[in-house]
């Protein structure tokens, strides 16, 4: 059936996004946000209680509250920056009412950011310099946090402003690099480094190729439901507000569902890694170490420890470890140049762990004074293993790979965790804001990007490709951006169909997706060189 065409410089039938629910949604709104900042603050309390930290200065807490409450405020912006998306296509096929579809998208990203695995949150924390991770508890520590997190904020509102669906995950991801630029530059003499760029280009061909999949897989799924789906109403567009026949909004409302909950379990880690350096950096007795590991796992974490070390001997063509084992194994993990001691490096790295946890009995027993180098010496060991096993430049056997696969596992299981109290402010965060700020990019979703109405089907090919996508990245640990996958998808759908494209929209859209990596390294960049001197 041929769509109704609408001129390129009307607008579609615009949903009625004001229905009189404001008081309704406003009551939701601060009672959320009041039982996230008392649960917040009660976790934070009791964690720090519980292990035996001490007084901690009025200072420490906060620079730990400000901090939390930046983290958390980049969330809530992501949340109306991006959840717009997920539910611009059931508003615009009338399958949800406005207020029915932010809230419903709300809490399928709350549940999503809740059963979300960690490994995207501690993937993009792995493009920092090492020593920012390693020296968190400094001033530096903080000026970089704080750095990315407002560099990222102030783009991402700025997007907003515009109406342009911009990716949170490009923003976030070039505020780290311009991070780790600036702290190279700024220690040239010291030869200190700056981006993990293996890293940054795995991360930033998953953010360049998935605009690209969006937009040809659901083209090519709208193909393929016109050729083998012979259901008119499924290629019409909607009736004034007349809801579509009952199995299409289903599936309307399905896909809205799937992309809200996958939204919330990629987009949501990436405050989350960001959140434990705060903790870390502020309270490191409480949060360096995985405290809640079951003694029961404390001799298998031995054992594989003193297997790794054996390892790593026996490749090592008996060269003898340096002095300064650590200092080797930070070399190795900032310019991951294998030379004759790293090996040793790493196993005699590997043993020492092993011998302080045998010799505190757990990690809930290690000292306060020791937390932070136990800890350390964990990461730098994960991060070594990482990269030798990317490398391929060393021929273990089997049972030696296998040996270190489990030794980094356990290491990474005792260092990368995420408390499940912070799991669910960051929901609450994202979920708040989800109601919030999203008419301006629904409405470039639902009428600019093509030249016609929404159509079911084409709302529905965009949300599903959109799911498929963000779901799987999920799972490979690699960040996505919502936005991209599905303002792609729904360009995808149009060409598709021949609806035509709205180029003006398109080309404000492309230039803010352009500019967002130089415009957040520069942003953040400077304000770390300019933090860098306050909290110096």
């Amino acid at each position: 059936m041929t769509l109704i065409a609408i001129d390129a410089g009307a607008s579609p039938k615009r949903p009625n996004f004001d229905n009189g629910s404001g008081k309704m949604g406003l009551i939701v709104f601060v009672g959320l946000l009041i039982v996230g900042v008392v649960f917040a603050a009660f976790s934070v309390s009791s964690d720090i209680a519980a292990s035996h930290t001490g007084t901690v200065a009025i200072g420490a807490y906060f620079l730990l509250g400000l901090a939390l409450l930046i983290a958390l405020g980049f969330e809530f912006v992501n949340g109306f920056h991006d959840t717009a998306n997920a539910v611009a296509t059931v508003i615009y096929t009338n399958a949800l009412p406005p207020t029915v579809a932010v809230l419903w998208s709300g809490l399928w990203n709350f549940l999503g950011v809740l059963v979300s695995s960690g490994a995207v949150a501690f993937g993009i924390i792995s493009l920092l310099p090492v020593e920012l991770i390693l020296q968190v508890s400094g001033g530096t520590g903080f000026a970089m946090v704080f750095a990315l997190l407002i560099a990222a904020i102030i783009w991402n509102l700025g997007t907003w402003w515009l109406g342009l669906p911009s990716s949170s995950s490009h923003t976030l991801i070039g505020s780290i690099i311009g991070v780790g630029l600036a702290n190279q530059l700024m220690r040239l003499s010291s030869g200190t480094s700056g981006v993990d760029w293996g890293k940054a280009k795995d991360i930033g061909s998953s953010l360049l190729l998935s605009p690209l999949l969006g937009f040809a897989c659901a083209a090519i799924l709208m193909v393929v439901l016109k050729t083998l789906v012979k259901a008119p109403a499924l290629y019409k567009e909607p009736v004034g507000n007349k809801p579509p026949p009952l199995l299409i909004r289903g599936l309307l409302v399905l896909t809205c569902t799937l992309v809200s909950f996958f939204h919330g379990s990629n987009d949501g880690q990436k405050g989350m890694g960001l959140i434990m350096l705060i903790l870390i950096g502020t309270v490191p007795t409480a949060y360096a170490l995985n405290r809640a590991m079951p003694q029961t796992e404390v001799a298998h974490f031995i054992a594989i420890a003193h297997q790794a070390d054996a390892a790593l001997i026996a490749s090592g063509h008996g060269v003898a470890a340096p002095a300064d084992a650590r200092g080797a194994v930070t070399a190795y993990v900032q310019s991951h140049t294998l030379t004759p001691t790293t090996l040793p490096a790493i196993a005699a790295l590997s043993a020492s762990i092993g011998d302080q946890v045998q010799r505190y009995g757990n990690l809930a027993a290690v000292p306060a004074g020791s937390t932070a180098n136990v800890r350390n010496d964990m990461y730098l060991a994960s991060e070594a293993l990482r990269v030798l096993d990317k490398s391929r430049t060393v021929p273990f056997s089997d049972a030696q790979a296998a040996s270190l696969k489990d030794f980094r596992k356990s290491l990474d299981a005792s260092t990368k965790f995420i408390p499940n109290w912070v799991k669910v402010t960051v929901a609450i965060a994202l979920g708040l804001g989800t109601m919030v700020g999203w008419k301006r990019i629904v409405i470039t979703v639902g009428e600019k990007i093509g030249k016609t109405h929404l159509t079911y089907a084409q709302g529905a090919s965009a949300e599903i490709v959109a799911a498929a996508m963000i779901g799987a990245a999920d799972g490979f640990g690699l960040p996505v951006s919502t936005t991209h996958v599905l303002s792609s998808g729904v360009a995808g759908t149009m060409t598709a169909n021949g609806s035509g494209l709205q180029w003006g929209t398109l080309r404000n859209m492309l230039t803010a997706w352009v500019l967002t990596l130089p415009v957040s390294i520069l942003l953040s960049g400077t304000l770390f060189f300019v933090f860098s001197r306050v909290f110096g």
